[in-house]
């Protein structure tokens, strides 16, 4: 099975990135909008049972912290992708580098991370340019808090399911252990 990691911003962000992704992105049908955090990778079940623990005690170790998105932008030339930025993409970076070490270390990446949320994929140079133009005058100024990440499996029909959330931080220390004052 593939698996993939996941964070998704709040139904506001969502809300105004579908507005485009409806119109410019062939895989609004299969994944809400989202940040990628590890791309998709194939997994045996030991693997699985790896990661989900490595991604359990990562995720304690990385508390919750705000993105805010503030302009468009392109990969282009390297691809044709129309993706909101961040203002300040270390958080996610941050996240990032925590997740994808020990067993989901990322061997060879082709080229460094850059957090973003696609809103427009797989288009042709000139339609990709008249987007991106028509984009680069529009106010853009969302934040959205981030206490959680997701890991995702994609199923047979190519759709992309939540298989387990992970809590940022302390959440979940403090969500099973006892007071300290009992």
């Amino acid at each position: 099975m593939f698996y993939g990691v996941a964070v998704f911003p709040s139904k506001e962000v969502q809300e105004f990135a579908n507005h485009y992704r409806r119109r410019y992105d062939p895989h609004y049908d299969l994944l809400p909008p989202h940040l990628t955090v590890m791309e998709k990778s194939e997994w045996n079940d030991g693997q699985l049972q790896a990661a989900l623990v490595h991604l359990e005690q990562s995720a304690a170790k990385i508390e919750p912290f705000d993105i805010t998105f503030n302009r468009f932008s392109s990969f282009y030339p390297a691809s044709h992708v129309v993706y909101m930025a961040l203002a300040d993409p270390e958080p996610m970076r941050h996240l990032q580098s925590r997740l994808c070490s020990g067993p989901l270390a990322e061997i060879s990446r082709p080229y460094a991370y850059t957090p973003h949320l696609t809103i427009a994929q797989e288009l042709g140079a000139d339609e990709m340019h008249d987007i991106l133009a028509s984009l680069k005058n529009k106010q853009l100024q969302l934040t959205t808090g981030i206490d959680r990440f997701a890991l995702l499996r994609q199923e047979q029909s190519g759709k992309w399911s939540t298989l387990r959330e992970f809590k940022l931080g302390r959440q979940n220390a403090a969500a099973s252990a006892p007071f300290a004052g009992q």
